[in-house]
């Protein structure tokens, strides 16, 4: 495909744009999403300190967000777009939108991992005197490590399939130059680059998150 240099140079940047937003997402939704899912480990009814109200509320705003479909949660926080980035358009924007959309899922994707650990670990814990602090810190978190690196490959590559429909918005990144040029204008072969590099993107990060997985897993011997 023959394309001119500035055609180039804009969709090298819009796999810069693309990049930004997904690893400052995912990043601030592991800040959000991690406190959020140790609360609902720790207060679930076989938890360490179970508190029922608080585990069901919790829950059920989790579930809410997670219920919303992202464009539409897009157009909803668009004020609070605006008043953290100071306009509500472009990749630090969509920033926003991706951190309150990735934040519930990773905080469930990080409660799986979690509740995947040995009881008998914990049991183990408990009984040598372990602190609630310590047993997260030094038990789940570590025990869990191998699922929550594949747990994190999967998120990064869910929250790059937002950053592509924020296009459609102008959330600026290679979805929205598959939507400005290859929907709206019908230049097909710059669509088709677009989501091939999109493609390319998440098997990269497939690859590098499947490879650290097998590197800490205790399960696996060389």
């Amino acid at each position: 495909m023959l394309f001119s240099s500035d055609i180039w140079m804009m969709i090298a940047e819009g796999v810069r744009d693309s990049l930004y937003m997904v690893l400052v997402s995912t990043v601030f939704s592991y800040i959000l999403g991690l406190p959020i899912a140790i609360l609902l480990v720790v207060t679930r009814k076989s938890g360490l300190h179970p508190m029922p109200v608080v585990n069901m509320v919790t829950d059920v705003v989790v579930n809410i967000l997670r219920s919303v479909p992202f464009l539409i949660l897009m157009i909803l926080v668009t004020p609070l777009m605006r008043l953290i980035a100071g306009k509500s358009y472009g990749p630090t924007a969509t920033i926003v939108a991706l951190v309150i959309a990735a934040a519930p899922y990773v905080a469930r994707m990080i409660e799986s991992s979690l509740l995947e650990v040995d009881p008998g670990v914990i049991e183990a814990a408990l009984s040598m005197g372990a602190s609630t602090k310590t047993i997260i810190l030094k038990v789940l978190i570590p025990e869990a490590k191998t699922s929550l690196i594949v747990g994190c490959t999967i998120v990064i590559g869910t929250i790059l399939g937002y950053s592509a429909m924020a296009g459609a918005l102008g959330g600026g990144g290679l979805g929205d130059i598959a939507i400005r040029y290859g929907y709206n204008r019908y230049q097909f072969d710059i669509l088709m680059v677009t989501v091939s590099l999109l493609v390319i993107l998440v098997q990269i990060f497939q690859v590098i998150g499947m490879k650290i997985s097998k590197k800490t897993d205790k399960r696996i011997r060389e």
